[in-house]
């Protein structure tokens, strides 16, 4: 298998982990690549002392990441719609989703946190400079509250379709430990677009018109939050970071919720979709990835706009950190 770089960052010098949960307080150690890919294929559950291969803690780390960013980057766009929400159920609301979104990101910085490759400092400069990524749907505006709705309905139940997926099998303790609470919470913010979305579909004639074109602009970037089709040798897959394949999710995804838009009155923006007669399922277009890979750069069509703002709410709450950081001794 050639040679493998084996825990270089298993334990850091002067780093107090972070994580709530104890870890074990043993090393574990594995011969070479293959005998760790057994252990993960016997469900082994890797914790941040353990001699892991480097390649895997790269990969776990840059996974976790990207969802910290994007809880971040989506608990921001859930504080834009508190003062505009519909009445004031709806801003607590709002309020409480905002809360939940960057809980998640608080919780998954401290997670990849303790893996040694960056502190939580390092992932947000990175982040605000632009030099790391996070989920495509947080680089589209927000242009109205039945936009909300539809991110709410179709965007929190991707996500939450695919934080189940890595959670059935994931492999690195930490992270599944925090998923199971990051899961529980985001179920509640789909069923929370499940119901205003229902609401939308027995209103008024207008607002069955703003559903459906918040519909026709979130549909296609909710279908590609799954990520193109897998590729044969995914490490995510092979060391059970991730359980599913992408085109796997994408179309159960497609199964339930095209019946159910259209059960409520609503068409779905896809001229070639279609239902296979022989075997019942629905068929959607071919999807484009060119535009979602620039986009994933960050050069969606509101990415300059989302990253501007959350460096400004960064360096607007930079004397609360400094607070808590520079509070005096006890005398």
């Amino acid at each position: 298998m050639g040679s493998v770089n084996w825990g270089a960052h298993s334990t850091v010098p002067g780093k107090t982990l972070t994580n709530v949960r104890l870890y074990n307080d043993t090393m574990r150690t594995w011969r070479d690549m293959d005998d760790f890919e057994e252990f993960l294929d016997t469900g082994g559950v890797v914790e941040p002392n353990d001699a892991m291969p480097e390649p895997y803690r790269q990969a776990v780390f840059r996974f976790i990441e990207l969802h910290a960013n994007s809880e971040y980057m989506g608990g921001l766009t859930e504080r834009d719609w508190i003062p505009k929400a519909p009445g004031l159920h709806r801003k607590l609301t709002a309020l409480a989703k905002t809360q939940d979104e960057i809980g998640h990101a608080h919780l998954l910085y401290m997670v990849a946190a303790d893996l040694g490759i960056k502190t939580r400092e390092e992932m947000m400069v990175d982040l605000l400079e632009g030099r790391t990524h996070f989920h495509n749907v947080f680089h589209y505006r927000v242009h109205s509250w039945t936009d909300q709705i539809a991110v709410a309905y179709l965007v929190d139940a991707a996500a939450l379709a695919s934080q189940q997926a890595v959670f059935k099998n994931c492999s690195y303790g930490p992270y599944k430990r925090i998923l199971r609470r990051v899961i529980a919470e985001e179920g509640f913010h789909m069923r929370n677009g499940e119901e205003m979305m229902l609401l939308m579909a027995h209103g008024s004639d207008t607002q069955h018109e703003m559903m459906q074109e918040s519909i026709d602009r979130w549909w296609l970037p909710a279908v590609q939050l799954f990520g193109p089709d897998s590729r044969p040798d995914d490490e995510l897959l092979r060391w059970h970071i991730k359980s599913e394949r992408n085109e796997d999710l994408r179309d159960r995804y497609v199964q339930k919720f095209v019946p159910q838009l259209l059960a409520c009155g609503f068409t779905i923006p896809d001229p070639g979709l279609e239902k296979d007669k022989n075997d019942g399922k629905w068929k959607i277009s071919p999807i484009d990835w060119e535009p979602l890979k620039q986009t994933m750069r960050n050069g969606g069509p509101d990415s300059a706009r989302r990253i501007s703002d959350a460096r400004n709410a960064w360096n607007n709450a930079e004397w609360v950190r400094d607070a808590l950081t520079n509070q005096p001794a006890p005398t």
